[in-house]
């Protein structure tokens, strides 16, 4: 496909977007790191098919966003911090429905492209966290909840295990990756701030709940 001949825009993708070359690079995110990783992937099948979908996850590692991109079977625009877009990336990420959005304050530019991926029956990702750390989250920003309150959106959590590797740690051959779906949960309910904190409040403990649930498998298997 040539920069002279963009593809049509699709409801689930961003302005900008091209729905083949997403397609391509979601195809290629189901195999690329299977060869550095043992990938485990638990209960795809709760990925809603079709509808708005704010997707939620635990972060602890560069290569979260890229799994989930590639392996929950469906189109995902995620947010990924202004300075990803920079050099060959900064080309790229948008091409492939990925939205910029400016950390530690309210990018309205950005909110405002995932409400209409939202209303066009897309799934926007979202890492509540803010940031990548140990993956537990222990703290969670009002983004999600807004935007799923917003698009009147279910809210799809999803965390990942295996791809955080403590400072100090030796490399592994091929660690185990492990991804698993939650149940999807009704959008959130209220208008006001209190009403926001409380969904905000009860997205970071369910992520936080899958987050023990996965562990507890790893360790048993």
């Amino acid at each position: 496909m040539s920069a002279s001949a963009p593809a049509r825009r699709a409801p689930d993708l961003p302005a900008g977007a091209w729905p083949r070359l997403t397609d391509v690079a979601r195809w290629i995110g189901t195999w690329c790191f299977r060869p550095a990783f043992r990938v485990h992937v638990h209960h795809r099948e709760r990925v809603p098919a079709t509808g708005p979908v704010v997707l939620v996850a635990n972060h602890s590692s560069m290569l979260d966003g890229p799994l989930l991109f590639g392996l929950l079977g469906r189109r995902a625009v995620f947010l990924v911090k202004q300075e990803m877009f920079r050099g060959p990336l900064g080309a790229v990420l948008p091409r492939i429905g990925q939205l910029a959005v400016r950390r530690g304050e309210a990018d309205r530019r950005s909110l405002t492209a995932a409400l209409g991926v939202l209303r066009g029956g897309g799934m926007i990702g979202v890492f509540p966290e803010g940031t990548r750390g140990s993956g537990e989250v222990a703290a969670a920003q009002q983004g999600a909840a807004w935007l799923a309150r917003s698009a009147g959106a279910v809210v799809l959590p999803v965390v990942c295990r295996g791809t955080y590797r403590p400072p100090g740690a030796a490399r592994r051959w091929r660690p185990r990756v492990d991804l698993l779906v939650g149940e999807p949960m009704a959008p959130p309910a209220g208008k006001g701030r209190a009403e926001l904190a409380a969904a905000t409040e009860t997205i970071r403990a369910s992520l936080a709940a899958l987050v023990a649930e996965l562990d507890e498998v790893r360790s048993t298997t």
